[in-house]
């Protein structure tokens, strides 16, 4: 009805509080109504006081408004003053569509958490973090697993649980890991990062078990080298001990004793020789092998120091020259810096880069446009130096298997050369990996 109108309801009040102004004046000129230009004055007031009300609902809705906002209020609703027109009934319906829209918002935020939780409580590897206080923010079931602990709220309180996790937890830095060794269980790689949010600092801490996947690798280690071990040991026995049968057959039927000498046939004397020094080749064969195996297993530890990557590789191009010369396959070398250093034992890292090219040169050596090329250069945080030789490539069958110790491709050697380079590398916090196209190249890649 046009009476509930905010507008008329405001102008009918200002009309009143016209008209009682108008005869308080009038009052006032006459001496025998004082009283009741008195009275007339507080119906004024009032009319002022509520007229002032009336018209603060606008604010008084706008700051309800943003209270419920404040305080998550989504609840309550805005349409008791719908009656006052159609600004009202407009206003009403946009605090109450935002009220909606902030509802929803915080409903898909919850479920987003849940979700999220559910996942983090689901995975394998445990979740940990903590902010500068120490206060825990996020634990899952697994931290609580490998932790031992279920209801801590602070992380200094582990340290009266397990003092040992407790202080590796404490000193892993961002970016890096450290492994964390829990009696016979667990054998745990702690991984940590930090991140701001909300202007406080938090430590997130990743625990993962690689027990069971280390004892896994260590069995199939294990399974190799027996294997590889085997099979080389097989290869030199069992010729030696078919040629001892043979002999000791030679012996019984050709050896004639007469009187107190023995007297052998030419023939059977060259089959004794032949198969003496078969006995003698296969014995150093495998005397060879063993030494291999101990060089293998007894490599020292690295001396590290400050080592120019330039350096490195004119060092080794120099040595082997005669090498690319007599074989005539060509040489190029690249590194991107004069200043490109790492950490590391020279004479090592030198063998292992030697190593590297000797096998390229031989494996581009089939080939009229053969090419070798090493290259220094920096990239990922890291210094990389690449052996690259233009050849035949690596089967993919045997790619797998090539840093496995005495596995070889080829006709000579003990197959322990990239395996000790490998060794070498990862004493040196690197890695060394291969990447090879069959019939086009093979590339070593040393990365520190």
């Amino acid at each position: 009805m046009r009476f509930n109108d905010f507008r008329f309801r405001v102008a009918f009040r200002v009309l009143l509080l016209g008209s009682a102004i108008a005869l308080l004046v009038y009052m006032l000129g006459k001496p025998n109504m004082i009283f009741a230009a008195g009275l007339c004055f507080m119906i004024i007031v009032g009319q002022l006081f509520e007229l002032y009300r009336f018209t603060s609902q606008t604010n008084r809705k706008l700051t309800r408004f943003l209270e419920s906002v404040k305080y998550s209020d989504f609840i309550s609703g805005f349409t008791s003053d719908n009656k006052l027109g159609s600004s009202f009934r407009d206003l009403n319906t946009a605090f109450n569509e935002v009220l909606e829209a902030f509802r929803k918002a915080r409903s898909e935020k919850e479920e987003h958490w849940q979700y999220l939780n559910t996942i983090v409580q689901q995975v394998r590897t445990g979740i940990l973090s903590y902010d500068a206080e120490g206060n825990i923010q996020l634990m899952n079931a697994n931290a609580k697993r490998f932790v031992g602990v279920s209801n801590i709220k602070n992380i200094h309180e582990l340290e009266k649980h397990n003092a040992k996790l407790y202080q590796s937890l404490e000193e892993v830095q961002p970016g890096k890991s450290t492994l964390y060794k829990s009696g016979t269980e667990f054998l745990l790689t702690l991984q940590a990062t930090e991140l701001r949010i909300r202007g406080n600092t938090v430590k997130l801490i990743t625990l993962q078990n690689i027990q069971t996947e280390l004892q896994r690798q260590e069995l199939e280690a294990w399974q190799n080298l027996t294997r590889v071990l085997r099979h080389e040991i097989m290869n030199s026995i069992t010729p030696i001990s078919s040629l001892t049968s043979t002999l000791r057959e030679i012996l019984d039927q050709e050896l004639v004793k007469k009187g107190e000498d023995y007297e052998l046939k030419a023939e059977g004397a060259d089959d004794l020789r032949d198969g003496l020094q078969t006995i003698e080749s296969r014995s150093k064969g495998l005397i060879k092998f063993i030494d291999a195996y101990r060089e293998y297993t007894s490599l020292p530890q690295p001396k590290l120091k400050t080592v120019r990557v330039k350096y490195l590789i004119e060092k080794v191009t120099q040595l082997l020259k005669p090498d690319f010369k007599k074989k005539n396959i060509q040489l190029i070398t690249l590194c991107n810096s004069e200043y490109l250093t790492v950490q590391a034992d020279e004479e090592m890292i030198e063998q292992v880069i030697i190593n590297l090219v000797k096998n390229a040169i031989e494996a581009a050596d089939h080939d009229d446009l053969a090419r070798v090329e090493i290259n220094g250069t920096y990239t990922e945080n890291a210094v990389i130096i690449e052996v690259t030789d233009i050849g035949p490539g690596i089967i993919p069958e045997a790619i797998d298997r090539i840093f496995v110790p005495f596995f070889t491709t080829k006709k000579t050697g003990s197959g322990i050369g990239l395996a000790l380079s490998r060794q070498i590398m990862q004493m040196h916090n690197g890695s060394l990996t291969v990447v090879s196209e069959p019939d086009v190249k093979t590339t070593f890649t040393l990365r520190f």
